[in-house]
């Protein structure tokens, strides 16, 4: 078996999670799934980026360092977003994303 079909599992599964997280972000309404469906898609792309380190010519490190510095951001995302999301719940009463319109005129 070579080193392709060893990761293709894993790239696959990788895709099946970006393809559902992405389907969150863009069609549900509640904040909160919007959140945890970007959260799905960064680690859909760590999964694969550790994937590809694996699959290359030269297998090194720079897949699973790129990674490390994703959850870095994937973490200061969620902070900020719930942050967000709590303030906006205080001041609207509801978590529809459609109704979080507090920047506009």
């Amino acid at each position: 078996m070579t080193l392709t079909g060893l990761a293709t599992p894993y790239l696959t599964l990788g895709a099946i999670l970006f393809c559902i997280g992405l389907y969150g972000a863009l069609s549900k309404k509640n904040a909160v799934i919007v959140l945890l469906s970007i959260e799905l898609m960064l680690n859909a792309v760590n999964l694969n980026l550790v994937a590809f380190s694996k699959l290359g010519v030269r297998p090194g490190m720079t897949g699973q360092i790129f990674s490390l510095f994703n959850i870095t951001i994937a973490a200061v995302e969620a902070a900020i977003g719930i942050a967000i999301l709590i303030t906006l719940y205080r001041n609207k009463g509801t978590t529809d994303v459609n109704e979080m319109d507090s920047l506009k005129r």
